[in-house]
């Protein structure tokens, strides 16, 4: 059963720790996620960009294969389905399809549009159960085609998008999704000590989770950071370990081209990577 992000969220808030939002592209990549968090007894968020989505066939093949998963793997942990960088119109795709949480991305947007248009899809969402994450300050770098130049949020502005009563916040604090470069200056937590202090109990979003230093996931964790997202990491691990497996020549056994060997060493990394991360994020046994 998918539940809204809300309760674990607001879990995670006073329990000063994160769950962590693992990005699914396919079957595996899904299976890998869950028997992880089920494993490790943490609740765990499975992010699905559009592209995504597209690519996994749309949003109801992507819902009823995970719920067919949940059921069939005997997963208890609670799971949240959520919308990752969401358009207006693609959030209400997601909330048809049957998802249980949306990202709502307006942050493009003058902050007058973006308020209207996250005040709406709110209401609607709220009307069916499902969480929603909204975002102040684009987060730098490219994730499935949305470009940020890792704007700064203004704290003020936060506090407008958190009083329409979101159930979490992306705040732009110098992140950026993929691999961090050799000259970023870090992140901005004097912001986010700002927007923390502005927002109160909101639930705080860190996107581009993947490469930044341990200590300072702690330290966005304890200025209230509550949910923390995870893509590019989990493709370099799944990426190197489908490498080295055809390097080794070991999918050529005269019976042809079998894809579930292909892949068994790339699904084993991504669970080494989200246990790896939800350890960090000190979610494991928060279930």
């Amino acid at each position: 059963m998918l539940v809204s992000a809300k309760e674990m969220l607001q879990k995670a808030k006073a329990g000063k720790y994160a769950v962590g939002q693992f990005n699914i592209n396919n079957l595996e990549w899904t299976k890998a996620i869950l028997l992880t968090a089920e494993e490790l007894k943490s609740p765990v968020i499975l992010g699905v960009s559009e592209g995504a989505g597209k690519y996994m066939c749309g949003f109801n093949t992507v819902t009823e294969m995970v719920k067919a998963m949940i059921e069939t793997l005997g997963i208890t942990v609670p799971v949240a389905l959520h919308l990752d960088h969401g358009t207006y119109e693609g959030s209400y795709k997601a909330m048809e399809a049957g998802f249980s949480s949306i990202m709502f991305d307006g942050s493009h947007y003058p902050i007058d549009e973006n308020i209207a248009k996250t005040r709406q899809i709110i209401a609607d969402a709220n009307a069916r159960g499902i969480s929603v994450e909204a975002e102040v300050g684009a987060i730098g770098g490219e994730e499935d085609g949305v470009v940020g130049g890792g704007e700064v949020a203004d704290p003020d502005e936060c506090k407008m998008i958190a009083d329409l009563g979101v159930d979490m916040l992306a705040a732009g604090i110098g992140n950026i999704h993929g691999k961090y470069p050799a000259n970023w200056t870090g992140m901005r937590f004097d912001v986010l000590e700002k927007i923390q202090e502005k927002t109160g109990e909101m639930p705080l979003v860190l996107h581009g989770g993947t490469g930044i230093p341990a200590d300072m996931i702690r330290t966005a964790i304890s200025l209230g950071v509550s949910k923390i997202n995870v893509n590019t990491e989990c493709q370099l691990a799944f990426a190197a370990a489908t490498r080295k497996y055809i390097e080794a020549g070991k999918d050529l056994e005269g019976k042809g081209f079998d894809p579930r060997k292909l892949l068994a060493p790339g699904v084993e990394a991504i669970k080494d990577t989200v246990r790896e991360k939800m350890e960090l994020f000190g979610s494991v046994g928060k279930a």
